[in-house]
């Protein structure tokens, strides 16, 4: 299979988008495999996708760079990235895998509601979810599911994308028993604030670089800057002002390690009109400067 992915260069970091065969589409299935044979064995540069992606390792070594963190890729793991999220293969030896790939409007489109993505607490926007070490006996009926989807994504049937989401579904409720769920997934927590945490986190991803007062996303929900805290705290533990200036901060590192873009132009281009606001948020965030932060990840980068 070709052309399933292609790069956009609107920002200073490579966004794909989903194709196939030339076209735009909302769903694609390829193998770890292919993906080994079409680069040749190099490491791919490092990129945003716009729609999710389920990476099923089945035999391979190497790292998987997700957002500055680096984990290892190993036997039996399950990788999720969510649309946005920068990352970059490094695969050290022959793999054996599937790639899953699907947007919002596949979902749409095939009756998965959002809070069953949302309430599996396998996708969370701006966030990222750590790799699934999957057991053996799941991970049997996982790589099952997998073939079962290449199978009706390679095939002819007029229901192939019924029986693809059927399957996905199936998959992503499997690995669900792996994921680390945090207080953001508590049950009663989601019950309590589901709507308003739902949209908040929606508002924030598409306007994290233009708004940064708490009052701003109040206002769009029709609700008090302190009841928006509230709700937040009380399904997240941590403020909608933490989260605003964590969604900010990760975008900032974002920007320092795939651009060469400098710290006043980083600022600007997440809505600061004053490059020492940015700088005064960074180092309250982090502990560290910008020119810091920059130092030591190419030391770091070096040493690799």
């Amino acid at each position: 299979m070709r052309n399933l992915i292609t790069t956009t260069m609107e920002s200073p970091i490579p966004s794909q988008e989903l194709m196939h065969n030339n076209e735009k589409v909302f769903f694609a299935f390829r193998t770890m495999e292919e993906n080994h044979t079409r680069t040749g064995g190099k490491p791919d540069i490092p990129h945003r996708h716009d729609f999710y992606t389920i990476l099923l390792v089945k035999n391979a070594q190497g790292r998987h760079i997700i957002d500055y963190v680096e984990y290892p890729i190993t036997p039996g793991t399950v990788f999720l990235l969510n649309p946005g999220q920068i990352h970059q293969i490094i695969i050290e030896s022959e793999p054996s895998g599937d790639i899953i790939m699907f947007n919002d409007e596949f979902l749409h489109f095939n009756f998965i509601r959002a809070e069953f993505i949302s309430n599996l607490g396998l996708f969370s926007l701006g966030t990222t979810v750590p790799p699934l070490q999957i057991e053996a006996e799941a991970m049997e009926k996982i790589m099952n599911y997998s073939n079962e989807i290449k199978t009706a994504f390679t095939g002819s049937n007029p229901y192939r994308f019924d029986i693809i989401s059927s399957y996905l579904k199936l998959f992503l409720i499997e690995c669900s028993q792996f994921a680390v769920h945090s207080k953001e997934e508590n049950p009663q927590a989601i019950e309590s604030g589901r709507a308003i945490v739902k949209v908040f986190k929606e508002l924030l991803e598409q306007n994290f670089a233009q708004w940064h007062r708490v009052n701003t996303y109040a206002r769009q929900l029709n609700i008090t800057p302190d009841y928006l805290n509230n709700v937040i705290k009380s399904s997240i533990g941590k403020s909608a002002k933490e989260l605003i200036t964590q969604r900010i901060v990760l975008e900032a590192k974002r920007l320092g390690l795939h651009s060469d873009l400098s710290s006043k132009e980083i600022a600007f281009s997440l809505g600061f009109d004053d490059p020492s606001h940015f700088s005064k948020l960074f180092k309250n965030e982090t502990g560290q400067s910008f020119t810091e932060f920059k130092n030591i990840l190419e030391k770091s980068l070096l040493n690799k």
